[in-house]
C-alpha cells in the first residue's frame, strides 16, 4: 500500500438522475482495490453514450440500478499506483488503459479488474487511448461476433463518424468490407480519409431511399426510427444496434431480416492487446474530437448529448 496516498480525491458525482447538471465535481473517498484489482491513477478517461444514458436514468428501464452518490464513466487510461491481493499481471507505475466494473472513470483515482486492463498502445498517449476501449469494443464485436462479418461483403455504418462508428469504418475496411458511411455532410471528408467507400448524408437523403441489399448494418444512432434502415438489407442481412432504438421487422414487412443486439460486455485483456497491436501497427486510428478537464464534465455531456461529435469527446484528468 502506498502510504503516501491521500484518502480523498476529485471527482465527478451525481446525487439523482437528470441532465448535465446533475454533474458536480467534489471530494470524496479515493477507492481501495481489492483482490484482482489495481488503483489506476487516471490520466485521462473517456466519455460514452452510456455515460449518458445512466446519468439521465434511461438505463433504469434495461434494469440498471445504480447507487448514489454515483462516479460514472467506465473508459480509463493512466498508470498503476497500486495492486489488490493475488495480482501478478500488473506492477505500480506501469502504464495501462481499460474498463472499470461498474462506473467510477470521472475521478483522479479509479480501481479496475486486472482482467480488464492492458498495457498502454505505446505509439499513442494517455488521451488518446481513454477513446479506445468501449468503443472499439463495441466497434469490433458488432462486426465480428453479432453479424459474423465476411470479407466482400457490403456494411452500412450509421453513425459512421462517431465514436463507435470511426472504429467500425476502420475495422470493417481492413476485413475487406466495401464500407457505406452515413454521417451529415460536414464529415464526407473526414469519412473518406478514414476509408468509406461511399458516403451518405442523411440530411439530404434518406438511406433507406437510396440504398438497397446491404449485408450488414451498424446503428450507432438509434431511436424511434431505426427501423428504416432494415430497408437497406438485403434478405437474410442482418442489423446491429449499438445502443436503443425501435427495430420491429414486421413494422417495415422485413420478416426475412435479422436484429442482432451488440450485447455488451466488458473488455477483456486479450480484446484490448488485439486492439493495442492494431494501434501500434498503425491499422487502427482514434480520433479525438474534443478534450475537457475533469472540473468539465458537465459541457463534456452536453457536447456528447448533441450527437455530431467526430470521434471521441475525453475528459482530462491530469498532464
Amino acid at each position: 500500500m502506498n502510504t503516501d496516498l491521500a484518502p480523498t480525491m476529485k471527482a465527478i458525482q451525481f446525487y439523482t438522475y437528470g441532465g448535465p447538471d446533475v454533474l458536480l465535481y467534489e471530494d470524496t473517498s479515493r477507492p481501495v482495490p481489492g483482490s484482482g484489482e489495481v488503483l489506476v491513477r487516471i490520466y485521462a478517461a473517456g466519455i460514452n453514450p452510456g455515460d449518458w444514458i445512466i446519468r439521465s436514468g434511461l438505463s433504469q428501464n434495461a434494469g440498471l440500478h445504480i447507487d448514489f452518490p454515483y462516479i460514472p464513466g467506465f473508459d480509463i487510461s493512466g498508470v498503476v499506483e497500486e495492486v489488490g491481493a493475488g495480482v501478478t499481471e500488473f506492477q505500480r507505475g506501469e502504464a495501462v488503459y481499460g474498463m472499470t466494473q461498474s462506473g467510477g472513470a470521472y475521478a483522479e483515482y479509479a480501481v479496475a479488474p486486472v482482467g480488464q486492463l492492458a498495457r498502454k498502445p505505446s505509439s499513442i498517449n494517455h488521451v488518446q487511448a481513454a477513446g479506445v476501449p468501449m468503443s472499439a469494443f463495441t466497434a469490433w464485436r458488432s462486426l465480428f461476433i453479432q453479424a459474423q462479418m465476411k470479407a466482400g461483403q457490403t456494411v452500412l455504418i450509421n453513425g459512421a463518424a462517431g465514436g463507435v462508428g470511426h472504429f467500425a469504418v476502420q475495422l470493417a475496411k481492413r476485413a475487406g468490407a466495401r464500407v457505406i458511411g452515413v454521417a451529415s455532410g460536414r464529415h464526407a471528408e473526414f469519412l473518406l480519409e478514414m476509408g468509406v467507400d461511399q458516403h451518405i448524408d442523411y440530411t439530404n437523403v434518406s438511406v433507406e431511399d437510396v440504398i438497397k441489399n446491404v449485408d450488414l448494418v451498424v446503428d450507432t444512432v438509434g431511436g424511434e426510427n431505426g427501423y428504416r434502415l432494415l430497408k437497406a438489407l438485403k434478405p437474410g442481412g442482418i442489423l446491429v444496434p449499438t445502443v436503443g432504438g425501435t427495430y420491429i421487422s414486421r413494422d417495415n414487412g422485413r420478416s426475412d431480416v435479422f436484429v442482432r443486439d451488440v450485447l455488451l460486455t466488458a473488455v477483456t485483456t486479450a480484446q484490448l492487446m488485439k486492439i493495442s497491436r492494431l494501434i501500434d501497427a498503425g491499422d487502427l486510428h482514434v480520433i479525438i474530437d474534443a478534450t475537457f478537464p475533469l472540473a468539465q464534465a458537465r459541457q463534456a455531456h452536453e457536447v456528447l448529448g448533441n450527437q455530431h461529435a467526430r470521434g471521441k469527446t475525453i475528459l482530462r484528468v491530469r498532464e
